[in-house]
């Protein structure tokens, strides 16, 4: 047969087009196919996995995978780590994995401040029971599990708040227009921006952009945190600009004059720092609609630039506070939707702002627990 003839990486290759069931035929009609489809270096089985959890349904195959001795064990933690909850809890016979691999589901799932439940169980445990806490809390109003719900807060000065409200009532807007009515800024319109979106949260940012009369009122790490110096949209691809204009005297009709100490120099210039100094995300691991992050995925999904041909046109800038929070996903885990009625909340702390933005560690001048100016 001229197909078995041919070299193992390109029959890899040809295999891992098929979908999930004509690859299990394949895998099981010679010996030269299953040894190809069972390595674990050349795993045909990942495209097709991966292209079943960028779906909203799955192959019929893919809940028993697991019992099939050709199918590598390590495309189990992709799956655990991606796929819906209920499918996890209700329909897949999972595998049996390691320890090591359990931990490496936890902490590529969940966001690193969810380790506080682990306590002492295994991690096996420790992810299942996260699990079906995370798909309880997603399809119920209860909050018996968290009461309070924890959030962070950039302010213009630098610094920043972990602050928290009850989770019976959290509402983030009323939350955020709170803030704006303590920095004056209630006449302006609340933006928000989907900065990332993981396999069941979502971190939304709430900000107000204007065109400042002063830099003064302008929070620098508000941007820093939305669009990290040097990562900018495919050029070719996108509308945005890479460059928002500062404001002149010109534009401020040499009222206020310019500070250079509260505005960093490369919002002022065109100076970025190079994206090579960044790192894709993998604990927590990016949902494929945002899988480049912090780089920027293409596909539309990744809008933390939306509104930047305006931005560049009239000189808009982040003023006020950036309230962060964590967004639990619905059932329907859709990538549009980011209507806050019927979903849930949960904490996002120091630990979960750090590792999807470490950047932000050096541009921080102080970590605030609790409401204040700190000391």
């Amino acid at each position: 047969m001229f197909f078995e003839s041919l070299p193992v990486e390109l029959i890899a290759e040809i295999l891992g087009e098929l979908d999930l069931e004509s690859l299990i035929m394949m895998s099981q009609l010679s010996k030269r196919f299953c040894l190809v489809a069972s390595d674990p270096s050349l795993n045909p089985w990942r495209r097709p996995i991966k292209r079943n959890l960028s779906n909203s349904s799955y192959e019929k195959e893919l809940k028993h995978l697991s019992v099939r001795t050709t199918v590598p064990r390590h495309n189990w933690v992709e799956i655990l780590a991606s796929a819906s909850p209920s499918f996890i809890l209700y329909e897949a016979t999972l595998p049996h994995l390691q320890a090591s691999e359990w931990e490496d589901c936890f902490k590529r799932r969940f966001l690193p401040s969810w380790v506080k439940w682990k306590k002492e169980s295994s991690w096996k445990e420790a992810y299942l029971k996260m699990l079906h806490r995370i798909w309880h809390r997603s399809t119920s109003s209860c909050t018996a599990d968290e009461s309070w719900t924890k959030y962070i807060v950039l302010n213009r000065s630098g610094s920043a708040n972990e602050l928290e409200a009850s989770s019976r009532n959290f509402n983030p807007m009323v939350v955020f227009n709170e803030i704006k009515l303590q920095s004056n800024l209630s006449h302006l319109e609340t933006r928000i921006r989907l900065v990332l979106q993981l396999a069941d949260v979502r971190i939304l940012a709430f900000g107000t952009l204007t065109k400042p009369r002063t830099n003064l009122t302008v929070n620098p790490n508000a941007r820093i945190f939305l669009n990290p110096p040097g990562i900018m949209p495919d050029s070719q691809n996108s509308p945005y600009y890479p460059v928002p204009k500062p404001f002149t005297v010109v534009d401020d009709h040499g009222i206020y004059p310019l500070s250079a100490t509260t505005m960093p120099a490369f919002l002022l210039n065109n100076y970025h720092n190079p994206s090579s100094a960044y790192t894709r995300l993998s604990h927590p691991q990016p949902s494929y609609t945002h899988h480049n992050y912090p780089l920027f995925t293409p596909g539309g999904y990744d809008l933390r630039w939306a509104g930047y041909e305006d931005i560049d046109k009239h000189g808009l800038h982040w003023v006020g506070g950036l309230m962060i929070i964590a967004q639990l996903l619905g059932p329907s885990r859709d990538f549009e939707n980011a209507a806050f009625a019927g979903h849930q909340y949960a904490s996002f702390d120091w630990n979960d702002l750090l590792a999807i933005s470490p950047w932000m560690e050096e541009f921080i001048t102080q970590k605030i627990d609790g409401p204040g100016l700190g000391h």
